[in-house]
């Protein structure tokens, strides 16, 4: 099969699961809105938010990760609309085990898509600056052929820097200075 095919086959899948999956997550989360007194179209508003957002906060968090940022709290609001939606999904079936889990399974389904299509992200190395020096670099010196005899430097006046200030601690008083209030730091 050639990387094109390929190619077609895993969109047809993602397109197929995407919307089944999608479409069951959005009926139970629709049904249980309005099997608890919402109106049909604030089902539909709950069930387009919670689905939605799930795919935007891993869109989100993959924008991050390429930017190096923080996705913390992008990651918990995930897994929060995921549990939400998947608490949807088992509320909505039939009350057994078998019941929740073949309920879970489309919210599953799609949540797992969702992670594998944003977890491909392409790998593009680095890019190097070309004006950037390079680090630890060490130049051996190259050895002297000719070495110039040093000549005495003609003297200069030589400049002594005056001492500096040695301030106390503060809070001491010198017993020696006690009209000195307080010193100005």
């Amino acid at each position: 099969m050639s990387q094109r095919t390929e190619s077609v086959v895993r969109l047809v899948i993602l397109i197929a699961i995407g919307t089944m999956a999608g479409a069951a997550a959005f009926t139970h989360v629709h049904d249980l809105s309005v099997a608890h007194g919402q109106p049909h179209w604030i089902g539909w508003a709950n069930a387009v938010a919670v689905e939605l957002m799930a795919i935007y906060l891993g869109l989100e968090i993959r924008a991050r990760r390429r930017a190096g940022r923080s996705v913390g709290l992008v990651g918990s609001l995930l897994v929060a609309f995921a549990l939400l939606s998947l608490a949807a999904q088992v509320a909505e079936a039939e009350p057994s085990v078998w019941g929740w889990i073949v309920a879970a399974v489309p919210s599953l389904a799609f949540l797992a898509l969702v992670k594998v299509v944003l977890s491909n992200a392409p790998i593009t190395p680095p890019a190097v600056e070309p004006d950037q020096p390079v680090a630890y670099r060490y130049d051996e010196p190259e050895p002297a052929t000719e070495v110039e005899p040093v000549r005495p430097a003609e003297p200069t006046p030589s400049i002594v820097p005056a001492p500096a200030a040695v301030l106390p601690p503060r809070g001491v008083v010198q017993p020696n200075r006690p009209h000195v209030v307080g010193i100005i730091r």
